[in-house]
């Protein structure tokens, strides 16, 4: 009863989806909504794209094991981001009018550099869009008891995003979100209210997670743990700000006030709202203790999953999985449509130049297919991965490669293509290097890829300038030896 509730929702979210796509005319409805949505739109596609699978599964049980510390990459890094960039990014590239991030690194730096930047946003997204993948396989096997297997389900989950995010774009992707998003945040509340209950009261779960020390938020007073601490804040906060589903939101909104106010409300209300789960799991130790530990020991994302199936009345089951299938499909239908924008618009256009806008929004919509066929199959092959793992994974490739181009292209005059180009070269190569030797254990490979980066700018833009004015110099004192 619960898997078929679960498939009339599937297909009743498919069907809005396709009737928002009657919207989409032209590449630009499909990129970015033709630049038609409100702020109240802009608010829970920002926050739907940041809830997703990892929210509702990953955050749990990261903080259930590590407390507050472990999970400062995400939520608090991930709503921080949002927040950042409405105050000091959405403003300066709402005014360009651009369809996509990529755009800006061509504008600012030129071709070189928009094709390098291009391929490091799409490369991050396999690890984001997989993990939602992974979470739809997760739920389509615990409701069937195990009939449907991990890979189906991923496959079935697949399917029914790219139903309506294939036709809809960034329109169907926006309506779904809205509609998503109310009945995620009152799925959860409801059932927070609910586990409190069967706890005990509220207090009674704050009083166990204050005893088990899980808000303890400051990492240990030694050098390597402030390091890898401020590696984890920074690697959603600063690696999700050059990322084409953030800037397709910025872009979608109607107005510039929209654009800057509603990441930041997004933002704010992310990391508020991903309490939420938090809450529940803590919930499960006082309700299940014996299931739970062993959950914990085996595979903490389902201890949430199994609290709802073995707890709860079946209403409450309704709401919980129509809740976590809400937060992973919104989240899934924005990573597909990005990267499969970027490809078209900032790749493919380059080899066709001449090619109409009919033509443009077919090779969208035949992006998102190959990309989400190549998406499910790194999903399968990365099974048993932790889903919470392969969002913070993502983050770092466009942390060290593509965030220092965007922020001093933006705020610093003297950035160059050259500095640019060595930033991205510096970054990448330090970070590799340090993933794959043990200096990576000692020292964080995306704190040491983001420092190379900013160093790789500094020189490139600056020795240029120096030596000419050197060399100019030199001239002078020649002239006057004369």
């Amino acid at each position: 009863m619960l898997l078929t509730l679960v498939i009339a929702y599937l297909l009743v979210t498919i069907a809005i989806g396709l009737v928002a796509a009657k919207r989409v005319k032209t590449s630009a409805d499909f990129a970015i909504a033709g630049r038609h949505l409100p702020l109240a739109m802009i608010v829970t596609t920002t926050f739907a794209t940041w809830f997703g699978a990892e929210t509702v599964l990953g955050i749990p049980a990261k903080f259930v094991n590590s407390g507050l510390n472990g999970v400062v990459e995400d939520p608090f890094g991930a709503g921080s981001c949002l927040i950042l960039v409405g105050l000091f990014f959405a403003g300066k590239l709402y005014r360009m009018n651009l369809l996509t991030i990529s755009d800006y690194y061509r504008e600012r730096y030129g071709r070189s550099v928009e094709v390098i930047c291009s391929i490091i946003i799409m490369v991050s997204y396999l690890g984001w869009v997989s993990a939602q993948v992974t979470a739809l396989g997760l739920v389509f096997n615990l409701l069937s008891g195990g009939v449907i297997s991990m890979p189906w389900g991923m496959t079935i989950g697949v399917v029914s995003v790219l139903a309506y995010t294939l036709f809809g774009g960034m329109w169907s992707v926006a309506i779904t979100d809205f509609m998503q998003m109310i009945i995620l945040v009152v799925g959860l509340a409801v059932l927070a209210v609910y586990a409190g209950d069967q706890a005990g009261g509220a207090d009674k779960v704050i009083a166990l997670a204050v005893s088990q020390d899980l808000f303890k938020f400051l990492p240990e007073p030694n050098m390597k743990d402030i390091l890898f601490f401020l590696a984890a804040a920074i690697t959603i906060m600063f690696g999700s700000i050059p990322q084409q589903d953030v800037f397709q939101r910025v872009m979608s909104a109607n107005s510039l006030n929209a654009a800057t106010k509603g990441p930041i409300i997004g933002g704010i209300c992310y990391i508020l709202f991903a309490f939420v789960p938090m809450f529940l799991v803590v919930s499960a130790l006082i309700i299940m203790p014996e299931q739970a530990a062993q959950l914990i020991e085996e595979d903490p994302q389902k201890v949430l999953p199994t609290l709802v199936m073995t707890q709860m009345p079946f209403i409450m089951q309704v709401l919980f999985f129509g809740a976590l299938l809400s937060a992973i499909k919104s989240c899934a239908s924005a990573t597909l449509l990005a990267p499969s924008v970027t490809f078209t618009e900032n790749i493919w256009r380059q080899f066709f130049p001449h090619q109409g806008d009919k033509q443009s929004l077919l090779a969208m919509r035949v992006t998102v297919l190959v990309f989400s066929a190549l998406v499910l199959l790194y999903a399968i092959q990365m099974q048993g991965s932790s889903i919470y793992e392969m969002v913070s994974g993502a983050y770092q490739v466009t942390l060290v490669g593509a965030f220092i181009p965007l922020l001093f292209g933006l705020y610093w005059t003297k950035a160059t293509t050259q500095g640019a180009i060595l930033s991205i070269a510096f970054g990448l190569s330090t970070w590799l290097l340090l993933l794959m030797t043990p200096a990576g254990e000692e020292f964080p490979a995306q704190l040491a890829g983001v420092l190379a980066s900013l160093a790789g700018m500094l020189i490139g833009s600056l020795a240029p300038q120096v030596l000419k004015n050197k060399h100019g110099a030199h001239h002078v004192l020649q002239g006057t030896h004369l």
